[in-house]
């Protein structure tokens, strides 16, 4: 494999529905997309950083910054252009730069969609995956009561089985119980982003109140390194603690199982470090018998698709975030994906296994720059 040149844009989309959460609300969608011209293939790539970093310390205009001048010129190894085994191979020159696991992730992606094109291999099948469609999830956001139930109300009638409300001190008990009564068969988790504190009586209130709820499970209720705090809710909850914020790379995982700090992981391929980092946390679980759900952080259609096939392995056992394109954009810079009987279906196409459309990227693209060997 020889990279010829790669491309860099910075997109600006808006979401069909702003999502609150504890953290702030989700408006406006930067994206970063990387394109690798190989000697014989393209490949596409997706930074999910988001537009503040107040979800992980990577946040859009950085993860640019460190893609543009660090990473893709590292791709080139000082202007060579000698061919390349593989992915890994290309990978271990961006191993000098600590972090930055987003953008990593978007050119693990890349090269990986342009070497599987190559070989006319899809993701999917070269993961192994063990079924081609996986259960959908919609994400509500933080809201009055009456928004929250009509909207989790509406996602059941689209299809939905899988309904994640975000929470917040003060924005919890009442809506999930409200949803919970209206909704009683729905496999419905509370997502709080960390904002839960075991030394605040109110929150330990709330957080007892919530596990009298019967949920399928609670994402991430206490800060991502109070692991200590996150084991003291697995001993004494009946309802499943899935951590995902806590878990950021293997080392974190690892910490997360010495500790007995979760019953489940959401998996977000972005967040860990690509595709390759994914499988491991999967396969660790697997062994250590951790539930697994494919988390989500509105991707567009390319990161979409990646987590998609990850989801598709046989380790996740838990409903993930991932829901149709429609949900998040109008149109996606990929051909929309779409619900099926509860369902996403898993890509099967070469590579990746979807199609970038041309336009929409191009509708939306902000700038752009393109990378050459010197």
């Amino acid at each position: 494999m020889r990279i010829a040149a790669v491309e860099l844009r910075r997109l600006e989309l808006e979401l069909v529905t702003p999502l609150r959460t504890a953290g702030g609300t989700h408006r406006h969608r930067p994206l970063l997309l990387v394109r690798v011209e190989t000697d014989d293939a393209e490949g596409w790539g997706e930074c999910d950083a988001l537009a503040e970093p107040n979800y992980a310390d990577e946040y859009a205009d950085g993860a640019e910054v460190a893609l543009a001048e660090g990473l893709i010129p590292l791709l080139f190894g000082d202007g060579r252009t000698a061919a390349l085994g593989s992915t890994a191979e290309a990978l271990l020159r961006l191993d000098v730069v600590p972090g930055n696991s987003m953008a990593k992730s978007a050119v693990e992606m890349a090269l990986t969609d342009a070497e599987l094109r190559s070989a006319g291999r899809s993701l999917a099948a070269t993961l192994g995956v063990t079924r081609w469609a996986i259960p959908a999830g919609a994400t509500v956001g933080l809201g009055a009561t009456s928004s929250v139930v009509a909207a989790a109300r509406a996602a059941v009638a689209d299809g939905y089985r899988r309904v994640k409300l975000k929470i917040a001190p003060g924005r919890d008990v009442e809506p999930l119980a409200a949803v919970r009564r209206e909704l009683p068969d729905v496999a419905l988790v509370a997502d709080a982003n960390g904002s839960y504190d075991l030394s605040n009586r109110d929150h330990r209130a709330a957080l007892a109140a919530i596990d009298a709820l019967g949920l399928a499970g609670i994402e991430q209720p206490l800060p991502p390194r109070d692991l200590a705090g996150a084991a003291r809710l697995v001993a004494e909850s009946a309802t499943p603690v899935i951590l995902d914020e806590s878990i950021d790379s293997l080392a974190a995982l690892e910490a997360a199982l010495a500790a007995r700090a979760c019953a489940g992981v959401s998996v977000k391929l972005a967040r860990l470090g690509g595709i390759r980092a994914g499988v491991r946390v999967h396969d660790r679980c697997v062994t250590a018998g951790v539930h697994l759900a494919v988390g989500g952080m509105l991707e567009a259609g390319i990161g979409r698709a990646a987590a998609t096939a990850l989801g598709a392995l046989g380790g996740f056992d838990l409903p993930g975030d991932l829901g149709a394109s429609g949900r998040y954009f109008r149109p996606d810079i990929t051909a929309p994906v779409e619900l099926v009987a509860g369902e996403l279906p898993v890509p099967t196409g070469p590579g990746l296994g979807v199609e970038v459309d041309a336009e929409a990227v191009a509708a939306a693209t902000a700038r752009k720059r393109v990378f050459h060997p010197s």
